[in-house]
């Protein structure tokens, strides 16, 4: 694959900077030194949090949470960050949850999961899935899904789990995984993009120690897409974990439902924290802000 012509110089530029801090060889170190370089490097790129956004953290129902609000509001978006379910906290998407909010008027509310190893698979479900029912609960009125990456995953599983029961009016899952066939399509044609690759992918997923027949770890893997909420699925051209968004959002539609999948290109996995020096990557973002602000409205621009 010729990422020099695909990746723009002001990602290369992003992509150089993030390898500052997070090596191409992280996965032979430990759990405990891959979360310290990570945190280090989300830190390096974090953004203040926009004036007139408050935020506090509270218990819900034993999950630790951060709520970001910026006046009143009856649409709450409830956010899974990534990480591969082994790295990223409250503080590693502190900025993207706080920006979200401020750009939508929406309620945010960020759900710091267990992770891997220390809690395999479905610990982080289980969490996903408590942390959306208190929100639910707590704030009735229009509820949104959104994650990036692992926390799209978990987004997705939280939204086949709890369909039928909780009323959902949307999701936006950025760069999710969501179960694909790591043998065929992007998974090999970006088996070695820069950010992550498939041997990553398949590292972290071992660490979870999950079954990709399990639609609650793998939500590609269901058999039922009939009744799942209004979906905008954001891909990264260039990232293994591509066609999962265009596959699920092809699976919704083919079972009735509303999804669309947007294909950034030339961006690459975990683009969210270039947006402020990455044109593409600010774009996108936008464009995520304007999904989840017609989502929250009930309107389908799509």
């Amino acid at each position: 694959m010729d990422y020099d012509t695909l990746i723009d110089a002001e990602t290369w530029a992003f992509i150089n900077r993030t390898a500052e801090f997070y090596p191409p060889d992280a996965t032979d170190m430990s759990i405990a030194d891959q979360r310290r370089v990570y945190d280090q490097m989300c830190e390096a790129f974090r953004q203040p949090r926009p004036d007139g956004v408050s935020c506090r953290d509270r218990d819900c129902s034993g999950v630790p949470c951060r709520l970001y609000e910026v006046g009143e509001t009856d649409t709450t978006v409830v956010f899974f960050h990534g990480g591969g379910f082994v790295v990223g906290s409250l503080d590693s998407h502190d900025d993207v949850c706080a920006e979200i909010c401020a750009c939508t008027g929406i309620r945010v509310l960020a759900v710091d999961y267990r992770l891997s190893p220390e809690h395999k698979h479905p610990a982080a479900f289980d969490d996903a899935i408590a942390a959306t029912t208190y929100a639910a609960q707590t704030w009735p009125g229009t509820l949104l899904l959104c994650g990036d990456s692992a926390g799209g995953n978990l987004a997705a599983a939280t939204a086949h789990a709890l369909r039928g029961k909780l009323a959902f009016a949307g999701q936006v899952l950025i760069y999710p995984g969501l179960g694909g066939d790591h043998d065929a399509g992007s998974y090999l044609s970006h088996a070695n993009a820069p950010m992550l690759t498939r041997d990553e992918i398949i590292y972290y997923m071992a660490i979870r120690e999950s079954d990709l027949q399990d639609p609650t770890a793998a939500p590609l893997r269901d058999t039922d897409f009939v009744g799942l909420p209004r979906t905008v699925a954001i891909a990264a051209e260039c990232d293994p974990l591509a066609d999962d968004a265009q596959a699920y959002a092809d699976r919704i539609k083919a079972a009735g439902g509303k999804a669309h999948c947007i294909e950034e290109p030339g961006l690459t996995h975990g683009y969210l924290r270039g947006r402020t020096s990455v044109t593409r990557a600010r774009d996108s973002f936008d464009r995520i802000i304007a999904a989840l602000t017609a989502l929250g409205r009930g309107d389908w621009p799509f």
